[in-house]
């Protein structure tokens, strides 16, 4: 776990490295990279406005994408230990018959693990070093030598650093003391999604979707338990979580005993968080001595499976650079030209995959639940593949 530590104990640990950095954000990207650098040999200050006690988030699908990431961490066996494979996934149609059902370990099994992991637990595995909490930056002052962050809500106000990262999420506030708001756009879905939690079952190896009219019902395992999203139109939102279960028991009477349950359970009252479904992209990820990183370069739709694999990847290319012999601005460009044009592509394809799985026309939910029926495995994944067939270069 990470271990709470006064922003003074940091920088004072880091004030005799070779290259000063400061990462803002200790969500996944965040932590990963300053863990990264911890290992060869750097003192990252790391810091987090929110409170250690903050919400530990959603259910992953991680792609084989983090498996050199995390054996370079040393952390495979703690990995697999806190996951459980993704080996099958199952497609249901908008009334409840099963559409088709992949075997997933045939096509991924050559490129390494495939396997869901709740967000708790994976930053449980990242875990590792000092972080501050609490502390805030509301301004960032660059020169062409260094960057002095200025910062609320620590024991130190102000601190000089040789590069800075901005790993604080999809709704990053340091983003917008970097980028003009012209410089940032977005793909708005129009949905939501409440997530819920549920007890595991005997199917531990399968995530299985819904596939609607007007809603969305998604079921992925990960240790000792489901995670649920369901999904509407953001209007949904106003009439609540149980109207939108109603409507879906109605509409797929005859859904299979998991979907049933978890319907079931997620209109009991349990708790829940809702989700709106968009994505940000940043047009550039550096900027002199600042660069953005994870979910603050370009945040992902969870459609794909693939935006925490994408963070956890980013992290280690730009700790191959930061690290590295380059000085710190040729080692920031050469990061994003080697890993947003990887990001994009597979965000692209998270955005294709939303109009398929958040639809409201029935007649175009016929038509897609009848396709889904003939479509290849290989063609499904042809765009991961992809990505897993070509690494990112020189690491």
């Amino acid at each position: 776990m990470l271990e709470s530590t006064s922003l003074r104990a940091q920088l004072e640990a880091a004030r005799t490295d070779r290259r000063r950095v400061l990462v803002i954000g200790a969500g996944i990207a965040g932590v990963t990279l300053a863990r990264l650098l911890r290992g060869r040999g750097l003192h990252p200050v790391l810091v987090e406005r929110a409170g250690p006690d903050a919400p530990s988030g959603y259910m992953l699908a991680l792609m084989p994408l983090v498996d050199p990431v995390l054996a370079e961490l040393g952390l495979t066996e703690a990995y697999r230990a806190a996951s459980v494979p993704m080996n099958r996934y199952r497609i249901r149609s908008r009334r409840g018959s099963v559409v088709r059902e992949y075997t997933m370990g045939r096509l991924l099994d050559a490129y390494g693990d495939y396997r869901g992991i709740s967000r708790g637990d994976l930053m449980a595995v990242l875990g590792g070093g000092a972080v501050s909490y609490g502390a805030n930056v509301i301004e960032l002052d660059q020169r062409v030598d260094a960057v002095t962050a200025v910062f609320a809500g620590a024991d130190v106000a102000e601190a000089e650093f040789d590069a800075v990262i901005a790993a604080d999420g999809l709704h990053s506030a340091t983003r917008g003391l970097v980028l003009e708001p012209e410089q940032v756009s977005g793909y708005e879905t129009g949905w939501g999604g409440w997530v819920v939690w549920t007890d595991a079952d005997a199917d531990a190896d399968l995530g299985e979707e819904l596939w609607g009219a007007g809603w969305f019902v998604g079921t992925y395992p990960v240790k000792g338990r489901l995670g649920v999203i369901v999904c509407g139109p953001a209007e949904a939102a106003d009439d609540g979580l149980a109207a939108l279960v109603a409507r879906i028991r109605t509409e797929a009477p005859a859904a299979g005993g998991r979907l049933d349950r978890v319907l079931a359970d997620a209109a009991d009252g349990r708790g829940s968080y809702y989700w709106p479904l968009y994505d940000k992209r940043s047009a550039t990820w550096t900027s002199g001595r600042i660069a953005l990183v994870g979910d603050a370069a370009a945040g992902f739709l969870p459609t794909a499976g693939i935006g925490a694999g994408m963070a956890v990847e980013s992290a280690w290319v730009l700790a191959h650079h930061l690290a590295g012999d380059a000085p710190v601005l040729p080692a920031l460009r050469a990061y994003e030209r080697t890993q947003r044009p990887r990001v994009e592509a597979a965000q692209r394809n998270s955005r294709r995959l939303a109009p398929m799985m958040f639809n409201r026309s029935p007649a175009a939910a016929a038509v897609r639940d009848a396709a889904a029926r003939f479509v290849p495995l290989g063609v499904a994944l042809r765009p991961i593949r992809k990505l897993l067939d070509t690494r990112p270069s020189g690491l």
